[in-house]
């Protein structure tokens, strides 16, 4: 196993400690080491990303576990956004929903022989939704900052129904050829 898919495993590790210490209550300053650690899981998906390209260690695991580690961390933070009333369920179901759909629409491009690459709507999305969390995770006492999160899970929810209609559109042929 290469570096690259070490730092994804690592990022998927990462998730249930973020969990503890976002939601076990009495954990001193445990909103912020949960920040600390979703931001780690956030630069280390830049890191194993860089490395896999730079040094050519590009490998069918890593095509498959590093979008499902993001999806697996973001997912689980905006879960529990919902449980500590941070944000509303619908927007959280939207993008939850967004992502399955998507991951149906790639396992039937993979039966057809298809590979759909990532584009660059859906990795605005991730950068969105990412910071979207960190201003949530960090939650500052000031109005700017409450502005600022609510800018972000609007363009975070905006860009997952944009990357969402373009990734349809420009691969609709996925949807009607016939095995």
């Amino acid at each position: 196993m290469n570096l690259p898919n070490k730092i994804t495993l690592f990022r998927v590790a990462m998730i249930p400690v973020f969990l503890v210490l976002l939601l076990v209550p009495g954990i001193p300053y445990g909103n912020y080491a949960a920040t600390a650690v979703f931001l780690l899981a956030c630069l280390s998906d830049a890191l194993d990303g860089y490395l896999a390209r730079k040094y050519n260690l590009v490998t069918n695991f890593g095509k498959f576990m590093d979008p499902l580690a993001d999806k697996l961390l973001v997912c689980s933070a905006l879960i529990c956004f919902v449980e500590l009333s941070y944000m509303p369920a619908w927007i959280v179901i939207v993008i939850i929903a967004r992502e399955f759909i998507i991951s149906g629409f790639r396992l039937i491009a993979s039966d057809n022989g298809v590979v759909i690459a990532a584009s660059y709507w859906g990795k605005f999305k991730t950068i969105a939704q990412m910071t979207a969390c960190i201003l949530l995770l960090v939650q500052l006492p000031f109005q700017w900052a409450e502005t600022a999160e609510q800018i972000f899970i609007y363009l975070a929810l905006l860009l997952t129904v944009v990357s969402l209609c373009e990734y349809i559109w420009k691969n609709r042929k996925v949807l009607s050829e016939k095995k």
